[in-house]
């Protein structure tokens, strides 16, 4: 792994091959105190709180009058967090035309499908009834992202959801669509040798 990412200090590397054991610096949600040096800049313990961190920096690019967009990423089975619809519903309030997010939309949770557990279907509407600008895509397709992107960074008077359709897992059969198991758990070395293989061929 080491060799691919040339780049990754050691300590980095070390670190990611410590994700979710106690004391990690990537015990499970980052420790922002243990982890300043992997880039990471908020503390998280719920989900939900990254698209309000968002809009923040988006607010303060524009009160700084700075020509950039911030851009989130979100899991669908994160929506449920009501933290994620406030900071929506401020979003449009404040005309955060240069905040786009991203919502990765697999069906899936850590333990099942999102559907039986808090279904917020249909997730378009949603978004659209909260004032955002809504494209929707599929998530494996680069051209599709591209595209959303650019007509994104064209939108003028609102900010822009991309709900990016995807299979969770994709590449690498034995986790596609089967979350149980692979979502929390680190690969042990053989899964880890066949998804990359499977993911390089």
């Amino acid at each position: 792994m080491q060799q691919m990412f040339p780049s990754c200090s050691r300590r980095v590397f070390q670190d990611l091959k410590k994700t979710k054991t106690l004391g990690s610096p990537l015990q499970g949600h980052p420790d922002l105190e243990k982890s300043g040096h992997l880039g990471i800049e908020a503390g998280t313990g719920s989900l939900g709180q990254g698209l309000s961190i968002a809009a923040g920096m988006a607010m303060a690019l524009k009160m700084d009058k700075i020509d950039a967009k911030a851009y989130v990423i979100l899991g669908d089975g994160e929506l449920a967090e009501g933290q994620v619809w406030e900071a929506a519903v401020s979003a449009k309030v404040f005309g955060l035309n240069n905040l786009v997010a991203i919502v990765d939309k697999n069906d899936k949770q850590a333990q099942g499908k999102v559907a039986d557990r808090f279904n917020l279907a249909p997730i378009p509407e949603k978004w659209a009834a909260f004032g955002w600008n809504v494209i929707e895509i599929d998530g494996h397709n680069m051209e599709e992202i591209l595209s959303a992107l650019y007509a994104a960074d064209a939108v003028k008077d609102r900010p822009t959801v991309i709900i990016a359709n995807t299979v969770k897992g994709k590449g690498y059969e034995p986790a596609e669509n089967h979350p149980a198991g692979m979502h929390n758990a680190p690969l042990t070395k053989e899964q880890y040798d066949n998804a990359l293989a499977a993911l390089t061929r």
